[in-house]
């Protein structure tokens, strides 16, 4: 019996510990990244791929001015660290996120980091959490039914109501009130601007608070924003996201209602939008067809997988021709399956309804990059023509895949013409275009100035604006490639003449600290035109040309003189501006100037002498020759009278003698 128990205990306990193990394997097999739930808001970590949130670190303590290129090369320069990312919540923020590839390397980087004295601040460096997936958490709160106000609007709205309202927010507003609103808020922006200049230059402060009382609470002129000239079908380059549409769960190519930050990754369709012309809008209704023909599936941020991913499309609104440039995640799709896509592409875009739209260049790309920092591949050109054509100002301009181009061709006539006139360019002027993409505002300068030199960071674009100097039979031209901050110096150098004018169209981001003290420390730069379509983000490049002088930025600063607003982007909240700003002038230089006034006004006085002398003598002459008319008039009397006289005395004597003769006969 006792032996019949022990049995059954032994068997009891096998059971026990074989479902015990079943569970542990559960559970394992449940948290392996292949069983990982799709809904948890950490899942992406354990996809497989790089993700910026694995190992991500926290620095605080940053100074108020600094820059992002500053910042990489301090961690990855100076420092020997390898960030793959920094994300900074907004312009001047004290603290931000750096992304490393590894845990390794985000250990070395806390260790160098932390205590590090950077611009009289002391920095502080932590481990990082990740960030949630935020399409992850927005299905759980709409699952738990939390919504935050803006959601429940949003509940409220048509899915194309919602897309105008991502898109071209200011889409409900009358155009004269999009304008004035814009006018307002860089108004506002350059006030703070101003205050800031206020603020670093406290010898200048009388000057610039009466200059405020000029210029309506700025020290500067605002001149009135410049209207765009068209405000429907505007927009020369769109690219369009590949995703699902919501509301009808087919593939569509579209824009994407919200950022995947937001938790948004649905796309909507454009026909509704107003800033797209008809033809650009045809041409995406031909691609979707393609991608809803294809068994491929749009790609997903969610969990990378799927294929098609934007279509880009470029149009010339001189000639009306279009380029598209289909991009693609290839996935494991082999050389020969790729070589059969391209072929099919190129087939449906020989159809007539291609042609109808005006579809001329045709360019397929492949993006498989994930991180920050790796080069993406180059458009491959299917068929068609290599590039488009448009004009500026007259000029010709031709379009590659990545050149960079204004917008709002229209708009790019007023902004262009806007900086040539408050430049005061003349004939012995040298332009010098820092960023000038394919040299659109610097070939439009050329026919007003001796020279124009241009720098560019992509040599693709370099080689587009070569080839534009010589479509437009430019010759006082020369263009050359590398980052602005390397190459300013050397190009600076071979600049001659008195008279140079910078003009500086950077990206969004603005220009290098680097690039801006050298234009500073370049004497010979007088005046510099910044334009910018993010005002916002260029504030600190504004303040750093304003600064007085230091043993870095040695030259004099720049001061400003006239902002012009232009709006590039009707119906959006972005808008362009233009800055004109003069070299201040040095104490010796006002001296030396003022010293010339005075001599040029000794001069005016003793020609006003002179001129006083001048009129004297010509009433003194004027007075001599009426003195002799009057003289010649009693002398031309007197000479009357005598003939008179002696006419009379003839005649008496020449009677006398007749009488004499008749009494002696």
């Amino acid at each position: 019996m006792q032996l019949q128990q022990k049995q059954n205990y032994i068997v009891l306990c096998k059971l026990a510990m074989s479902e015990l193990v079943t569970d542990v394997e559960k559970q394992l097999k449940s948290e392996s990244p292949e069983n990982i739930n799709v809904n948890e808001e950490y899942a992406y970590l354990d996809r497989g791929g790089f993700s910026s949130e694995k190992f991500k670190i926290e620095l605080r303590g940053l100074p108020k001015f600094y820059g992002i290129a500053e910042l990489k090369k301090l961690m990855n320069n100076k420092l020997g660290l390898n960030t793959s990312k920094i994300k900074r919540p907004k312009n001047g923020s004290h603290w931000l996120y750096a992304c490393f590839q590894n845990d390794e390397e985000r250990s070395k980087a806390i260790a160098a980091l932390n205590g590090y004295s950077w611009k009289g601040k002391t920095l502080i460096a932590e481990e990082a959490k990740p960030a949630p997936d935020p399409l992850v958490r927005k299905r759980k709160q709409e699952e738990e039914g939390i919504q935050n106000k803006k959601k429940k609007e949003d509940n409220d709205k048509s899915q194309e109501e919602r897309l105008k309202d991502a898109v071209t927010p200011y889409w409900n507003m009358p155009y004269e009130e999009q304008t004035k609103l814009k006018e307002r808020e860089v108004k506002n922006l350059l006030m703070k601007f101003d205050n800031e200049v206020w603020k670093i230059h406290k010898e200048k402060r009388t000057e610039i608070e009466a200059n405020r009382k000029v210029y309506d609470g700025l020290s500067f002129e605002l001149k009135p924003i410049q209207k765009s000239p068209v405000t429907e079908g505007y927009r020369n380059k769109c690219e369009f996201t590949v995703g699902i549409d919501e509301e009808t769960s087919k593939p569509t190519v579209g824009f994407r209602l919200g950022s995947y930050v937001t938790g948004t990754v649905a796309v909507a369709p454009v026909s509704s939008l107003n800033h797209i012309s008809e033809k650009m809008k045809k041409a995406v209704l031909v691609f979707q067809d393609f991608v809803r023909q294809s068994s491929m599936e749009p790609f997903s941020p969610a969990d990378y997988s799927g294929y098609w991913r934007y279509l880009t499309v470029r149009e010339s609104k001189h000639t009306g021709d279009l380029m598209l440039i289909i991009s693609m995640h290839p996935q494991d799709l082999t050389t020969e399956k790729l070589e059969e896509l391209k072929k099919n592409l190129i087939e449906h875009f020989s159809t007539e309804e291609s042609v109808a739209c005006c579809i001329k260049s045709l360019y397929f790309e492949l993006l498989t990059k994930k991180r920050v920092g790796e080069d993406g591949s180059k458009p491959t050109h299917l068929t068609g023509s290599t590039h488009i054509i448009d004009t500026i100002l007259g000029r010709q301009f031709r379009i590659s895949p990545e050149a960079f181009f204004q917008i709002n061709t229209a708009g790019a006539d007023i902004l262009y013409q806007s900086a040539i006139d408050m430049s005061r360019v003349q004939r012995d002027t040298t332009i010098v275009d820092i960023c000038c993409g394919t040299g659109t505002i610097g070939l439009c300068f050329a026919k007003h100035c001796d020279k124009v030199v241009g720098l560019e960071l992509i040599a693709e674009a370099v080689k587009d604006a070569k080839a534009n100097a010589e479509l437009n039979q430019i010759e006082n031209c020369e263009f050359f490639a590398g980052k602005a901050e390397d190459i300013l110096p050397s190009v600076l150098a071979r600049v001659t003449g008195d008279d140079v004018v910078a003009i500086v169209d950077p990206p969004r981001a603005g220009l290098h600290m680097r690039a801006v003290t050298q234009l500073r420390n370049t004497k010979k730069v007088k005046r510099l035109i910044y334009i910018s379509c993010s005002p916002a983000s260029a504030v600190k490049n504004f303040v750093d040309l304003s600064r007085p002088s230091s043993k870095t930025l040695r030259g004099a600063p720049f001061v400003p003189v006239r902002a012009v607003p232009v709006d590039m982007f009707p119906h959006t909240k972005h808008v362009e501006l233009a800055i004109l700003f003069e070299r201040e002038q040095s104490k010796e230089q006002v001296d030396q100037t003022e010293e010339q006034v005075d001599q040029t006004k000794e001069q005016v006085d003793q020609t006003e002498k002179q001129v006083d002398q001048t009129e004297e003598q010509v009433d003194q002459t004027k007075e001599q020759v009426d003195q002799t008319k009057e003289q010649v008039s009693e002398d031309v009397n007197g000479d009357k009278q005598a003939i008179e006289v002696d006419s009379n005395n003839g005649a008496m004597t020449l009677d006398s003698d007749i009488s004499t003769n008749d009494v002696q006969n």
